[in-house]
């Protein structure tokens, strides 16, 4: 009877050092991608200049693209392709998005096949982060 009752507050310790840890890597993001806090703030005001990306997941240079933005959750990016990747939606196809990536500015102006962060913040006035 005694030897259960050890094997049941181990096999509860365990457990609780189980879930402890699970809950301090999910609240810390570890698996999670890291995403960076550098660019959200250029990213945020490419959105509000109306600068919209548009690409498809599955999109080798849209990667790229989304890759000078380390990460950051705030790029204005609108994803053209539907689920199948065979196909492109209607939002995509009323804007005349014909490559991806493409950039699409307020005054009309397309970039096709991808834009420097220098070159997006020329044409929205957004003001790049400064080198850490």
């Amino acid at each position: 009877m005694k030897r259960n009752i050890t094997y049941g507050v181990v096999t509860l310790v365990v457990l609780l050092i189980i879930f402890v840890g699970l809950y301090f890597l999910e609240k810390n993001g570890a698996g999670a991608p890291v995403q960076s806090v550098k660019y959200d703030s250029f990213a945020m005001c490419l959105e509000e200049k109306g600068a919209k990306f548009y690409g498809a997941f599955w999109c080798p240079h849209c990667r790229e693209q989304k890759k000078l933005f380390e990460n950051s959750a705030k790029i204005p990016y609108v994803e053209c392709s539907t689920p199948d990747g065979n196909g492109q939606n209607l939002i995509c196809k009323d804007a005349g998005i014909e490559s991806y990536p493409t950039w699409i500015f307020t005054d009309g102006t397309k970039i096709s096949g991808g834009a420097s962060l220098e070159t997006l913040s020329e044409k929205t006035g957004c003001e790049l982060p400064t080198a850490n």
